[in-house]
């Protein structure tokens, strides 16, 4: 049984269709598909377990503009989904107020905030900056320039969160190493811009970074792929990327939306709501992967260093400092 399990007790057109099981749940994915290989890929893959292993069925949309949020929350309710699952920080203000109007539906959104939580309403939240702590160490470690590199989907204080603590683990290993930063963009279209990914990348790469973590959604697909043209290593996120290019990609930091997307579609009706749920090293909700296509790359040096790390970070012998303590990071300067 997971923690989460303990704790949580048509596209374009929207066609969503009524008649549906009482218990039936509904996945809405964030803007930049739900085959981008990283955050939404990530939800898709928890629906899909829920499905294979509870025989149940989900309906998912993946809406294609801000102001299809509102407009699939309210079909999906309207029509007897429950619980409606999604993802992104966008659509969590426009959630709490359709929650209002449908007590009787449960919604869970992954990623945002809301300053009071409904009754009716689950958010789930991760500490990304643990888990970026981990792959910055090992970027740090495997860097022979001593520069890596950071690229960024949409600027904002979650991507942030992750590149401080990203720059945090690698200045752990050496004080001295030049990070370099980027954001792709101060719109949602920063989330699926693997071109401009590529051109960021290329840039961090003429400057000197031999290692780049990319927490850009489908934008990183470009940065992993210029990485390994370029015979440098990246850093996956969200998803597992290692399969991506094995051998190049260093590791994947895990943040583990499809067990989160997994756990509430499973709890149905009986989802535990009006609350925040954080998850980091501890709750197994963030890590980095291992595995066949970068075990070579890793070894057993780097692997018992970083997780000595993870069981310090959770013991609270290492503070992992949040971005959003100061909207500011102490190492890194955006």
């Amino acid at each position: 049984m997971t923690f989460l399990h303990k704790m949580l007790g048509a596209t374009a057109a929207l066609a969503i269709t009524a008649g549906v099981a009482a218990a039936e749940p509904a996945l809405i994915y964030d803007l930049g598909g739900k085959f981008d290989k990283s955050f939404n890929e990530a939800a898709f893959n928890g629906a899909e377990r829920y499905a294979e292993e509870t025989g149940g069925t989900y309906r998912d949309i993946e809406i294609q503009s801000e102001a299809q949020r509102e407009q699939a929350l309210r079909r999906f309710a309207e029509a007897g989904f429950n619980p409606v699952v999604t993802t992104g920080f966008a659509i969590a203000g426009i959630m709490g107020e359709v929650a209002a109007d449908y007590p009787d539906t449960k919604f869970v959104n992954v990623d945002g905030f809301l300053p009071e939580v409904p009754d009716n309403v689950l958010l789930i939240n991760f500490q990304e900056h643990q888990g970026s702590y981990l792959v910055g160490m090992m970027a740090a470690m495997a860097s022979e320039t001593g520069t890596v590199g950071f690229i960024g989907g949409m600027d904002i204080p979650l991507i942030r969160h992750f590149g401080c603590g990203y720059a945090q683990g690698a200045k752990a290993v050496n004080p001295d190493i030049e990070i370099i930063a980027n954001m792709t963009g101060t719109t949602p279209t920063a989330w699926n811009d693997p071109v401009r990914g590529s051109e960021l990348a290329q840039a961090q790469i003429a400057q000197g970074a031999d290692v780049i973590y990319a927490a850009a959604g489908g934008t990183g697909v470009g940065v992993l792929q210029t990485a390994a043209d370029s015979d440098i290593l990246s850093i996956g996120v969200d998803s597992n990327q290692n399969h991506l290019h094995p051998g190049a990609v260093l590791t994947s930091m895990l943040k583990r939306v499809d067990v989160a997307v997994y756990d509430a579609m499973t709890a149905g009706e009986d989802l535990e709501t009006g609350k925040f749920l954080t998850l980091g090293l501890a709750e197994e909700g963030v890590g980095y992967a291992l595995d066949e296509n970068n075990a070579e790359l890793v070894g057993d040096e780097m692997q018992a260093a970083v997780d000595a790390a993870r069981q310090q970070i959770i013991d609270g012998e290492i503070n992992v400092v949040s971005y959003y303590e100061n909207d500011s990071c102490p190492v890194l300067n955006f």
